[in-house]
């Protein structure tokens, strides 16, 4: 399983880059950034507690595949 690509299929998950910059009161380009570098585990964390319902959502796929 990659993990980059999971990150990025999460943030579209979570709405894409605009949401997610919205949703951490973050630029659009330092959420593009995790697209290729991965969310930071704190973020991610955030991100969780944020939306718990999508999170959980991506992670039941995630582990599926």
């Amino acid at each position: 399983m990659n993990l980059l690509k999971n990150d990025s299929d999460l943030i579209d998950a979570l709405g894409g880059t605009s949401e997610v910059a919205r949703l951490c009161d973050l630029t659009t380009g330092a959420v593009s950034q995790w697209r290729t570098n991965g969310i930071p585990r704190a973020w991610k964390k955030y991100l969780q507690l944020a939306k718990p319902s999508i999170f959980e959502a991506w992670e039941r796929v995630t582990s599926s595949s």
